[in-house]
């Protein structure tokens, strides 16, 4: 089973691997953070939906659905999608005044309001502890349906909230997780050395299949121009992280 915090995660790190082993091996990608808000939006949340060249955040996610979809059953990997909202779009708790906060000031209602201040620092809010706690049990679950092995979570390169999450769940599951570096974050952060010692985890790079992920991840294509705005991108040997036997 392949932890994706979004949409297209599991391929841009995962991609060639998934190729290559989808011919032999039983595999799932399940996809934590997969909706939408309604309106009104941050402006963090506005300007996402802008670069990805669509009318509203709900035409989005459901044009991202569907592409992820069409990409793994091209792979013949089977797809979940788990319907949590991504940051960009999860809301506080609704307190008196919610519907009104929410028109004039949007921010106020949003557990993560800016993208740079907050969703790209990887801190956690305390809103969201009761729902890794969910999403723990989620995966336990999927894990014994699966019968899966292996667990691949995102090593939380770039510091993205929603990849700080998925790999939180990761360390609950200490026998079987293997991490995966974070595609294209990768190319522009360092890994996280602490995180890595104190899992004691060893990399290892797979280069196998990599002429194959570009079409790929064309298949995301809300998302590939915004990914790679000079058009180009690299064929790097994925990364993985299991822990030292």
């Amino acid at each position: 089973m392949v932890l994706s915090p979004h949409l297209d995660d599991a391929v841009l790190s995962c991609g060639a691997l998934l190729k290559d082993a989808a011919r032999t091996r039983d595999i799932t990608v399940a996809t934590i953070f997969t909706e939408p808000a309604d309106p009104p939006h941050t402006r963090a949340g506005r300007t996402f939906v802008n670069q990805c060249s669509s009318p509203d955040a709900n035409t989005l996610f459901e044009e991202r659905k569907l592409e992820d979809r069409e990409v793994l059953e091209e792979l013949g990997v089977r797809y979940l999608h788990l319907g949590v909202e991504d940051a960009l779009f999860r809301q506080r708790r609704a307190v008196p005044g919610h519907r009104l906060l929410k028109k004039l000031l949007p921010e106020l209602v949003y557990r993560y309001p800016t993208y740079r201040f907050d969703i790209a620092l990887g801190r956690v809010s305390r809103g969201d502890h009761a729902l890794i706690d969910t999403l723990r049990a989620r995966v336990d679950d999927l894990l014994q349906q699966t019968n899966a092995d292996l667990l691949f979570c995102p090593l939380g390169i770039g510091r993205h909230v929603d990849h700080v999450i998925t790999r939180l769940i990761g360390t609950s599951f200490p026998d079987r997780v293997v991490y995966y570096a974070d595609f294209p974050y990768s190319l522009s952060f360092p890994v996280d050395e602490a995180f890595i010692r104190k899992h004691q985890l060893q990399g290892a790079g797979w280069d196998h299949k990599l002429a194959t992920k570009e079409s790929m991840i064309r298949g995301y294509t809300t998302q590939a121009d915004a990914l790679f705005p000079d058009g180009t991108i690299p064929a790097v040997p994925e990364m993985y992280y299991a822990p030292m036997s």
